[in-house]
């Protein structure tokens, strides 16, 4: 559970850095931008969150780790067995 909570804060690290790229100016980048680096640009973003989801994040993971642990005790409780 904790792993699936890095990677949706990986994932929703992306989804808020995509704006941020997509307004660059990759002309003015170092490698001049055009088609080549466009199309490599959404793996960029990728490798970013993911880097920046293993170093700690935002702390969205550790929510959504213990939001996970609540539901998992909660249906423990009642006796509904986990999907």
């Amino acid at each position: 559970m904790r792993e699936a909570a890095r990677r949706f804060e990986a994932q929703m690290l992306g989804q808020m850095l995509q704006p941020m790229f997509a307004t660059a100016d990759l002309s003015r980048s170092r490698f001049g931008g055009g088609t080549g680096e466009a199309q490599w640009q959404p793996m960029l973003v990728d490798a970013f969150a993911q880097a920046a989801s293993r170093r700690g994040g935002f702390g969205i993971a550790d929510a959504v780790y213990r939001e996970m642990l609540r539901v998992q005790s909660a249906r423990s409780t009642r006796g509904n067995p986990a999907p």
